[in-house]
């Protein structure tokens, strides 16, 4: 029998920072911050693939301007693979892929801002992904749904290839609320995680396939790369030739043998600081309070500082977050609507 397959971790860290504005900025964005635990999050992503049976050193690709964060944070066994421009997260797992096309290993491609609570099932899910990566199938995991939620894209799930994993019948993009609801009764529908696990030729080959010039600008970015301080700098006039997709459109929408594992895992994208309100401890009145930040008379707030004190007096069901430089102040369920804040930042100032 075989020895199985060693997986390697590869962890994106191309975020910019924005939706959790003003805490996450551009230059520290949120995977770098301690938002739900004392660690980062990026440093939970690495924690949570410890224990994984026939697993190597991660490899990170990443924002270039990021790479003293990153060294700092996962420390000497990492490989970093630091991105000249961001061009999405196929071309990101590209040159990931070309990194470990010798060697033929898995990838286990995971977002370094998820927060996964039920790592023994996140781990189980793995195994039962693994005989079918041996077999060329590229897998994703798709989280079982709880509620009608439209800001999550969708995996509608097709025939049973093995105990716990079918294929993909299609991709769903982020649905209006009505078709949300129908799918969640209909259920066989789930959530879209954007973790993934398959061998690195494997994806090579979907890229020829489907992708042949974004394969080719990446390999051309790999050949030319320069070698520096442990860390691979691809070339960065070969990467910006490279077309800009997901992985999801440039390849999983478009393969023939793809698999989807459906777990419950205590996952969330922590999209928002409405989703980071639900994640967070909360005293009797169901108010979050983070940092240096006080409830008087006030129900089902958000309040986070890291600046100032910050007391709310007689509020209900408000987000206030507060850092050394601004403010912002939001009912709760409008959290996306942030991002007006940092538009309006930006005509005023240029400093994100």
């Amino acid at each position: 029998m075989p020895a199985p397959q060693i997986i390697t971790p590869v962890i994106l860290s191309g975020g910019s920072g924005t939706r959790l504005w003003p805490v996450s900025r551009s230059e520290r964005p949120k995977q770098f911050i301690a938002l739900t635990a004392p660690e980062t999050m990026f440093e939970l992503t690495l924690g949570r693939i410890e224990g994984l049976a026939n697993s190597g050193a991660p490899i990170v690709v990443a924002n270039a301007a990021h790479a003293d964060i990153i060294r700092a944070q996962a420390g000497a066994d990492a490989t970093l693979i630091l991105e000249p421009s961001a061009r999405n997260t196929a071309p990101a797992i590209a040159l990931a892929a070309l990194a470990l096309e010798e060697s033929d290993g898995a990838m286990l491609v995971m977002p370094s801002d998820h927060v996964i609570t039920d790592v023994p099932a996140f781990h189980a899910a793995i195994e039962r992904a693994r005989p079918l990566v041996t077999d060329g199938w590229l897998v994703t995991f798709g989280i079982e749904p709880h509620a009608p939620e439209t800001g999550f894209g969708y995996i509608a799930l097709g025939e049973t290839l093995a105990d716990g994993v079918n294929r993909v019948a299609r991709f769903i993009e982020k649905p209006e609320a009505e078709r949300a609801r129908a799918m969640l009764a209909e259920g066989g529908h789930v959530w879209n995680a954007g973790i993934f696990l398959f061998g690195a030729r494997a994806f090579l080959e979907a890229l020829a396939m489907h992708q042949p010039e974004m394969l080719a600008a990446a390999r051309a970015a790999m050949d030319a790369a320069r070698h520096d301080e442990g860390a691979i700098l691809p070339d960065a006039a070969a990467f910006a030739a490279c077309p800009s997709d997901s992985i999801d459109y440039a390849v999983m929408e478009r393969a023939e043998k793809v698999a989807c594992v459906p777990v419950s895992m205590g996952w969330s994208d922590v999209g928002s600081w409405d989703a980071l309100y639900d994640l967070a401890e909360k005293d009797e009145a169901g108010n979050a309070l983070q940092g240096t930040a006080h409830a008087i008379e006030a129900h089902g707030c958000l309040i986070r500082s890291d600046g100032p004190a910050v007391t709310v007096v007689g509020a209900q069901n408000l987000i206030v977050i507060a850092t050394g430089d601004e403010i912002v102040i939001l009912p709760r369920g409008r959290s996306q609507e942030v991002r007006k804040a940092v538009a309006a930042l930006a005509e005023r100032k240029p400093r994100t």
